[in-house]
């Protein structure tokens, strides 16, 4: 599953991506764990952001600041980048089963930043 935030990140600011799980009924879970990595549309790692663990829990704020938010290339002012969830989760269809979904969000350039 893909998502598309609507809300452009801001260069080298502070940029808070929400992971919300739920079971097939749409009732909130704790997944058994949780962690993310954050790349470029290219799917290159940005910032060393690969397979980051999170403590569990129903909701998960992704928190991105300074360098993980850094313009790496100078051919548009609007760049994509891409947060990758991955967890494990028990339901009613088995253990330890896996979930990955994706959101992209657009990240500014502010082009006066040294």
């Amino acid at each position: 599953m893909s998502t598309k935030l609507t809300v452009a990140a801001i260069e080298e600011s502070t940029y808070v991506v929400v992971a919300a799980f739920t079971d097939e009924d749409g009732t909130a879970v704790v997944p058994a764990t949780v962690s993310w990595s954050l790349t470029d549309i290219d799917g290159t790692i940005i910032n060393s952001r690969e397979d980051v663990s999170e403590t569990p829990a129903s909701t998960v704020n992704i928190v991105l600041t300074g360098d993980d938010l850094v313009a790496t290339a100078a051919i548009d002012s609007l760049m994509e980048r891409v947060v990758t969830v991955s967890a494990t989760y028990d339901s009613d269809y088995g253990t330890g089963l896996k979930l990955k979904a994706a959101a992209t969000f657009l990240l500014e350039d502010l082009l006066t930043i040294p």
